[in-house]
Formats: structure tokens, sequence, C-alpha cells
């Protein structure tokens, strides 16, 4: 059994892991004297430690144990941590002492989110109370495996907005019946986001040095932007979903949430490859593997071809300012602004809301059958949560659940449709329309607005919110989130996106940004490793 988030901290350091923390010396203090920084770590900064000596992965699993045992008091973003950390990280440093290194990830710790199947001692449960005491998953999701094979630690599973957020229209970001509400690092009544929201909130409060989230619309983009740290949406059919609980397989992937977009690349990396279980992978089986560290270029945006997406603009006077100071940046780098009006946007939102309903119902009751958990249907989660109402709906309800459960199977004219129109207005009429007419390499729009109060009366509010993702999430299309500025002490974030499979471009040119504007900075409210 894993351990809960309760149970740890309500003991010591929970189930043992305090001894093992303190055995073989200190790991911060160790980092200290060697003149180590934990704060803020890349992945080439860690295993550069590794690598000579300085640390090993033993006492850096130690070292954000401890920080998860101290700052997630405040930020609740880790709904469990793996009681295996430091064996495997043991076994890490086994290898690395023979010769064997595996990779960029060899012995770095990761965090997952809470839909991810893990074949091991940790529970997946999207949150639910409902999924507490499912079967073990019979295998890791096939992510979790590359990550593995990669040599990873997955350190823990992070909180999330329960099921996905998909479960009721008034929901509020970052809580869950089984992990309760995550905090925005940066000010910790505001909302982190989500549905990924422990997966961004973790990240930036440095409790680990990197995460995998997962995205329908936004769940990757918001969280990350909101939370001041990188977050980057693959294409769908890139990055498999077998084992993950899903929403709906039109829009639904899972990407790396991470404080750079050097150690966004190398996570990338780890969890590509070929998964024959992923219908969306098909055709894809001959497709050579990418490094997509080999695409960090500052000179990336010297010529590139940058489309504006002036929808987004005249809402706030703070984003405007935040894309009018990131296109300076862009511009001073070499790049080549073109204005650009998407017509489709605000038409395919309706049309996307019935393609997730009719998708969430068939593909959500695939993944409990495959689980063989006591809930089997949407109907018998529906009953659970009436049945627990105290504890699963204290805030909120289930009206996106009733409203999917009433959905026929994905053979109706209605999803056809739907799912026909969505698609065509967000790649033919959106995306690629726009991309081949005026030669573009990437198109940029605003990832957010500042984060909203946490309001357990009227949900997530808003309160004059913007975000880009959709078009993106919609079209199956890739989208980075990259720290552009600052509204007071929340964090504001710029995302490029463009036609399917530019990751390796984007990824250069969102490095390029990165490079030039370096406006990740760490929560000021959270205190220095101890």
């Amino acid at each position: 059994m894993g351990i809960d988030r309760r149970e740890f901290l309500g003991t010591a350091i929970g189930a043992g892991l305090g001894a093992a923390i303190a055995a073989g010396g200190a790991s911060s203090a160790f980092a200290a004297r060697q003149g180590f920084r934990l704060e803020e770590a890349t992945v080439t900064g860690l295993q550069e430690a590794m690598r000579s000596g300085e640390m090993t992965s033993r006492q850096l699993v130690q070292a954000y144990l401890r920080r998860a045992a101290t700052v997630d008091k405040q930020v609740n973003s880790m709904i469990e941590l793996n009681p295996d950390a430091l064996q495997i990280a043991d076994q890490m440093d086994r290898e690395r002492k023979s010769g064997k290194v595996r990779g960029p990830l060899h012995g770095v710790p990761v965090v997952l989110k809470d839909n991810i199947d893990t074949a091991d001692k940790m529970k997946t449960t999207a949150g639910s109370l409902a999924l507490l005491n499912a079967p073990t998953p019979k295998k890791d999701a096939f992510i979790a495996a590359r990550l593995r094979e990669a040599g990873a630690v997955i350190l823990g599973k992070t909180n999330l907005s329960e099921w996905a957020n998909f479960r009721d229209n008034d929901s509020i970001s970052g809580w869950s019946g089984r992990g309760g509400q995550t905090r925005n690092p940066y000010i910790l009544d505001r909302n982190p986001c989500g549905s990924s929201s422990g997966s961004g909130a973790a990240i930036s409060a440095n409790i680990a040095a990197a995460a995998i989230g997962t995205e329908t619309d936004g769940s990757i983009v918001c969280p990350s932007s909101v939370c001041g740290i990188v977050g980057l949406k693959p294409t769908i059919g890139l990055v498999s979903r077998s084992g993950i609980i899903p929403i709906a397989h039109s829009q639904d992937t899972a990407g790396p949430m991470t404080r750079t977009v050097a150690d966004a690349a190398a996570v990338l990396t780890a969890i590509c490859g070929f998964d024959e279980a992923d219908e969306a992978m098909a055709g894809r089986e001959e497709a050579e593997p990418i490094d997509y560290t080999k695409f960090l270029d500052t000179g990336a945006l010297k010529g590139a071809r940058i489309g504006v997406a002036r929808n987004y603009f005249g809402r706030r006077k703070d984003v405007d300012d935040m894309l009018n100071v990131s296109m300076d940046a862009m511009k001073k780098a070499g790049a080549v602004l073109v204005d650009v009006t998407i017509d489709s946007i605000g038409k395919f939102g309706a049309a996307e809301f019935e393609v997730l309903l009719y998708e969430f119902k068939t593909d959500l009751e695939k993944y409990l059958a495959g689980r063989n958990a006591d809930h089997k249907t949407l109907d018998d989660l529906i009953q659970f949560n009436k049945d627990n109402e105290k504890r699963e709906m204290p805030y909120f309800g289930q009206s996106i659940f009733e409203a999917a459960a009433k959905k026929g199977p994905l053979t109706d004219e209605a999803y056809i449709e739907a799912l026909e129109t969505s698609k065509r207005l967000t790649q033919a009429e959106g995306i690629d329309l726009v991309m081949d007419r005026d030669k573009l390499d990437a198109i940029i729009g605003p990832s957010n607005a500042p984060t909203w109060m946490i309001d357990t009366v009227n949900g997530d509010c808003g309160s004059g919110y913007i975000s880009s993702s959709s078009l993106a999430a919609v079209a199956g299309y890739p989208n980075i989130t990259v720290p552009a500025a600052f509204s007071k002490e929340l964090p504001l974030g710029i995302s490029f996106f463009g036609k399917a499979f530019t990751e390796a471009k984007l990824i250069g040119i969102a490095f390029a940004f990165e490079q030039a504007t370096k406006a990740r900075r760490q929560p000021k409210l959270l205190p220095t490793f101890a």
C-alpha cells in the first residue's frame, strides 16, 4: 500500500520514511556542504551532481522527501508517496557505480498525476474515493514503464482535480475527495488550476525534479502557467495514453511539467515510444525515436515566423502587457511577427463538449472494466457519490457525470457530427489554415490570466480568466507554455502552438524565448530546503 498524504503528514515522516531519510547522513545538508543547490535544480544539473559524486540518487530522493514533509503541508500537491522510492534510488546508484547510466533521467525523482496507472504499492484513483480500494493495475501505464526504463525514480503521485475536472460544471480546480485542495505556491489562497494541479504545484514548489500531467483541454497548460513552470502538451498519438484514466480519446494526452524547457525536452524524449495498445498511434510503428534535447537552440527565434493570435488581446491590460513585452523579446531575438486572427475561435466549444460527454462514458467504462473495479459504469460512480455525499460532494455536485451517463454509443449521429465539427474548426479551418496561409513556424497566445481565489461557494468563477489552450487541445496539436511575466506576485505564461508533430520546432522556439527572458522565479512564500 502507498502512503496516503494524510497519513504521511500525520506522522513524523510517514511509514518509516523518516528513518530512511535520516539514514546515511543528511540529504540537503550534504548538498549545502558540497555547494550544490537543490532549489530550481535542472535535470542536467542533477545528472552532473550524481556523475561527479557530489550527490547520490538516494541523497537526492531524501532531500525531496524532506522537502515534501515540510513545504507540502502548505501546498498539498502530493496525494501519495512511493514507499519504494529509496530502494529504487539505491538500485540506480548501484547501476551508476557499475558504469551503467540509462540516460538523462537516471536516478532523477519524478512525480505522476494520480490518474496514471502504476503496478506497485501506490494507488491510482483519479482523486476519487470510489477507486481507493480498486485492484492494483495489472501493469504500469506505458509512460510510467518508460520512465522506469529511463532510470527515473517515481517519487509519488500528485493530487488533481477529481476525475480530471470532469465531474461537475461548478467544480473547484485542484480539489479531490481523496486529496483535498491543492494550493498555488505563489499565493496560497489562489487556485493552482486543473486538472494537473498537483503536478504544477509540486514542480513550482521544488518538491520533485519533474512531473507528468495529463490534458484534455488546458489541464497541462493551465496549471503549468499559473504555477510559473513549463508545460508541454504533445500531439495526440505522440505519447501513449494506455493505462491512464481517460476523459476522451480524441483529446487526451500526457506530457511533461517542469521548471525549464530543457527538462521538458528530456522528459518528453523518455516517455515517447510506440504503443500498439493506443489506437492513436496506428501508422507510427516505423517512426524514428527523437531526442528532443537536440532542438534546444538559443538561436531558434532568428528568422522564425511567429503568428500573433490577436483574438486574445484587449481583455486584460496585464495580459496584453505580458504579450507585448514577450513580442519585443522575440523581435529582438530575430523573429518575424505576423498578426493573425483565427476566425474559428469561439465557435467549437459546444461541439467539443458534446464529444467529451460521449467519449467520457465510453472510455471510462472501458477503463473500469479493465481495472476490474467494483464500480464498473458511470451510473455506479454517480450512485457512489450520492452514497458518500459528505466526503465526495461537500462543495459541488456531478452534473457532468449525469449528463455523460445519458449519452449513447459512439455510433450516434450527434457524436459523429460533433467530432467532425470540432476537428474541422480547429484543424483545417483553424491552426492549419492560418499556419499554411502565412507560412508560420508557431502561433502565440496567452496561457493564462492571473489565477483566481479558491472559492468553495462559487467554484471556479474565474475573474476575467483568459486562456488560449482550447484551440490546440481540440485539434490534438502540440502546445508548450513558458513563464513570461508576473502580475503582481502571480505568474503569467505564454503559449507556443502549431501543427501536428511539430514538437521539435516548438521546443526550439520556446527554449530560445525562455533563455532570452528568464521569467521563471520560484515562489517567495515557501521556505528553502532545510
